[in-house]
C-alpha cells in the first residue's frame, strides 16, 4: 500500500499495535463533529457492509460442495483463520440466515485470546490461568505477541463484540424484545468497559455454552505454522501463507474427531507472496521450491524498489492522527 503514490492516498504508520490503530479509528468515528466534517468511512470489518459481503463465501462454497457430494447427511465444517473476527462472524450470520452448516472453527495464532475464551469463558488480554506460554515473539506492553501471521496479531477483536451481543440477547430471559435488545447492548458496553479498564471479563456459563453451540476454537504456534506450510508443500505441492496455514493446522487437528459425514472447508485469507519470510523459512532446503518462480506474481516483482510514501505517526494518539487528517483532507 505504501507504494501507491496517487495524490489522494495517504498511508499512515502508527507506532503501536493493531489494537491501538483500531481504538483510534473507533475514537474518530465516535467524534461526531470530526466525523461530520471529514465524512469518515471504514473499509475493514468495522464496517458491517464488509461482513455482509463476506457471507457470500459461505453460501457459494456450500452450494459448490453440495453439487459435488450427494450424501444427504453431509455436514460442512468451516475453519477460519481469525484475528479481528470479521470473516468468521460472516459465517455466523450466514448460519443465522439459514445456511445449514456445522460449528465454525476459530483458528488463532499465539495471540490466543479467543481460543482461551472458548476454553473457560474469560475474555482477557493476558492469560491469568498460569499456563505456560509457548511460541510467538515477546509480547509488548499490551500483551500482543509478534508472530509469523501478523494480520492476526490482535487481542480485542471489534467483531467479537458483535457476537457477544447475540449471545447475551439469545440467553436473555426478557420477554419484551425492545427491552431485550437494550439490555444486551448495556451488558456488552459494561463488559467491554471492563476489558478496557481491567483487561478481562468473565462471561456467565450460559453465554459460554451458547458460544460453544456454534463455535470451537484452537491455537496454533509459530512452530506449527512452519511445519504445516512444509507439510502441504510436501504432500500437495500447495504453498500456503502463514495465516491460511493456521486454519489448515486446526482443521487437521480436529478432523480425526469428526464424524464420517463431516467435510471441512478452510478459508484461505492471504497470498503467500506477502509473507516471504515465513514461507521461505518453512521451505528452506526444499529443492523443488523457488520463491520468485513459484510464489511471486508478476505484479509483485520490483515492488520493494518502488517509490514509497508514508506518514509516520509517532504514537498511538488519536489527536496525532486527527492532525494528519486535517492537514491532508479536503472538504468539497
Amino acid at each position: 500500500m505504501t507504494t501507491v503514490t496517487d495524490p489522494n492516498v495517504h498511508n499512515l504508520a502508527v507506532k503501536g499495535t493493531f489494537d491501538d490503530c483500531q481504538d483510534i479509528v473507533k475514537a474518530l468515528f465516535g467524534d461526531r463533529e470530526f466525523n461530520a466534517t471529514h465524512r469518515l468511512g471504514a473499509v475493514n470489518s468495522i464496517n458491517w457492509a464488509r461482513i455482509l459481503a463476506q457471507t457470500v463465501y459461505y453460501f457459494l462454497s456450500y452450494f459448490h460442495i453440495r453439487r459435488q457430494v450427494a450424501d444427504p447427511a453431509l455436514e460442512i465444517q468451516y475453519v477460519v483463520p481469525t484475528g479481528n473476527f470479521g470473516d468468521i462472524l460472516a459465517g455466523y450470520y450466514a448460519k443465522r440466515m439459514g445456511l445449514p452448516i456445522g460449528r465454525l472453527g476459530v483458528a488463532t495464532n499465539a495471540n490466543d485470546i479467543l481460543a482461551r475464551f472458548w476454553k473457560n469463558g474469560a475474555y482477557e488480554k493476558v492469560d491469568s490461568s498460569g499456563a505456560a506460554v509457548t511460541s510467538g515473539g515477546a509480547a509488548d506492553e499490551s500483551g500482543v505477541k509478534e508472530t509469523l501471521s501478523p494480520a492476526m496479531d490482535i487481542l480485542v477483536s471489534s467483531n467479537f463484540e458483535r457476537l457477544l451481543w447475540y449471545l447475551v440477547y439469545d440467553t436473555s430471559e426478557e420477554s419484551d424484545n425492545a427491552v431485550r435488545r437494550s439490555s444486551a447492548g448495556a451488558t456488552i458496553a459494561d463488559w467491554m468497559g471492563k476489558v478496557k479498564s481491567d483487561g478481562r471479563v468473565q462471561v456467565p456459563v450460559e453465554v459460554l455454552e451458547r458460544a460453544r453451540a456454534d463455535f470451537f476454537a484452537e491455537r496454533v504456534s509459530d512452530e506449527e505454522t512452519l511445519e504445516t506450510i512444509r507439510y502441504y508443500f510436501d504432500t500437495a505441492k500447495y504453498i500456503a501463507d502463514p495465516h491460511t496455514v493456521v486454519g489448515l493446522h486446526v482443521a487437521r487437528t480436529v478432523a480425526p474427531s469428526n464424524l464420517g459425514h463431516v467435510r471441512q472447508i478452510v478459508l484461505s485469507t492471504a497470498h503467500p507472496a506477502k509473507f516471504s519470510e515465513a514461507v521461505t523459512r518453512a521451505l528452506d532446503g526444499a529443492t523443488a521450491f523457488n520463491f520468485e518462480r513459484d510464489v511471486l506474481p508478476p505484479e509483485f516483482k520490483g515492488l520493494l524498489e518502488r517509490e514509497r510514501r508514508l506518514i509516520d505517526v509517532e504514537g498511538a494518539d488519536v489527536e496525532l492522527v486527527k492532525k494528519v487528517i486535517k492537514k491532508y483532507a479536503t472538504v468539497e
